[in-house]
């Protein structure tokens, strides 16, 4: 009777032990509006709700090849919104986003896309010059330019980057962001940091990290 009690207690301890190890693994939530609030989802959940996704899109990137979301499939990504003749953050955003391009250089599941918000002066020659400078790697990381209405919308209807609730803003209105985005193998927004801090790259390295580990 003894043996049997002693079994039972040490079967119990491991199915408390193992318990416990499954509470301890760490999720991302999904952001699936433009308040940013955090939901953490079961697989269930996921397939019964309707889950936001980044639109279609199709822009030209520094090497005017066309990109589109089908370039980003099974993939995590980092998008961004910039312009080469920004003097503030955008210089700052971008040594950031290529300190990550360097650590994922041989890393195949994550790539990088950064939009101009001044697609007037952002041409494909200007995002050349601009991808040189900062040493871009074409395959890797896309500079891209578009329809200043189809980059605007993108990024405060799909990515929920300057989204201020009860505010309408408008083409008309400057797009001027300092927020990098994680998107991961299924088009959901996971992650949303400050792109001009560098201790937020140690965040966004951990939160790929469980992404690709779950």
């Amino acid at each position: 009777m003894k043996n049997k009690f002693s079994y039972f207690f040490i079967v119990l301890f491991f199915l408390i032990l193992l318990s416990s190890c499954k509470s301890d693994i760490k999720t991302l939530p999904y952001f699936n509006t433009a308040e940013f609030t955090p939901q953490w989802m079961t697989k269930e959940q996921i397939v019964s709700s309707k889950m936001h996704t980044i639109d279609e899109f199709a822009f030209r990137d520094q090497n005017n090849n066309l990109i589109t979301n089908k370039d980003f499939e099974g993939k995590i990504y980092i998008a961004n919104f910039f312009f080469t003749t920004c003097p503030g953050i955008c210089p700052q955003m971008t040594a950031n986003m290529a300190l990550l391009q360097s650590h994922y250089a041989d890393d195949d599941r994550i790539k990088f896309i950064s939009h101009t918000v001044t697609p007037w002066i952002d041409t494909v020659e200007q995002l050349r010059r601009y991808a040189d400078e900062y040493d871009i790697n074409p395959k890797k990381w896309h500079l891209v330019t578009g329809s200043k209405k189809e980059i605007y919308d993108l990024a405060r209807n799909s990515y929920f980057v300057e989204k201020e609730i009860g505010l309408q803003l408008g083409t008309d209105d400057f797009l001027h962001t300092e927020n990098f985005i994680l998107v991961d193998h299924h088009g959901h927004i996971r992650g949303i940091y400050n792109g001009t801090i560098l201790s937020e790259l140690e965040r966004i390295k951990a939160d790929i990290s469980t992404l690709n580990n779950n």
